[in-house]
């Protein structure tokens, strides 16, 4: 994991760093290396890509982190990139991968209510998502919202957002 991490830093190659966040994401799927991953600050590594311009790499870099949020520690580091995952999404072309990737992503991070204020400036989109996308974007965006919901301070902002 820590030759992975170095190898995601050291190159700019978007195949190699495509390839090095598949697998990093699979590894994600052991609750040790979630811990191991976060330990050799994988997480900010991670979560530069998401700056990445080629759609591949992005999303890759979506799933890992969605892959890793599962643990409340990462959470508290992944959450530093909400509003950037936010903006990705509104920005994404409509029903992509990358869009549908951070979707899922937002949906583990607000399975608890401590991260909600940062998605409050997206339920706009999250709405046109519902009303435009396919199937499978309107039911990631559903996530979204029953897990906002679900917390009684969201309801101002659900009930109140620009359509």
């Amino acid at each position: 994991l820590r030759k992975l991490i170095h190898l995601l830093q050291a190159t700019d190659d978007p195949l190699i760093q495509e390839q090095a966040l598949i697998t990093v994401s699979n590894s994600a799927a052991f609750s040790v290396n979630q811990d191991i991953i976060r330990n050799l600050d994988g997480l900010s590594v991670i979560g530069g890509m998401l700056s990445n311009c080629v759609p591949e790499v992005k999303e890759k870099a979506l799933n890992a982190l969605n892959n890793l949020s599962m643990n409340i520690k990462n959470q508290e580091e992944i959450q530093v990139f909400i509003a950037q995952v936010c903006r990705t999404v509104e920005s994404a072309p409509l029903n992509s991968d990358v869009q549908l990737a951070g979707l899922r992503l937002l949906t583990n991070m607000s399975v608890t209510s401590d991260y909600h204020q940062k998605m409050i400036n997206s339920i706009p989109c999250f709405l046109h998502l519902l009303s435009e996308g396919t199937e499978r974007t309107q039911i990631q965006v559903l996530k979204v919202f029953v897990n906002l919901s679900a917390n009684p301070a969201m309801t101002r902002h659900l009930l109140r957002a620009q359509v």
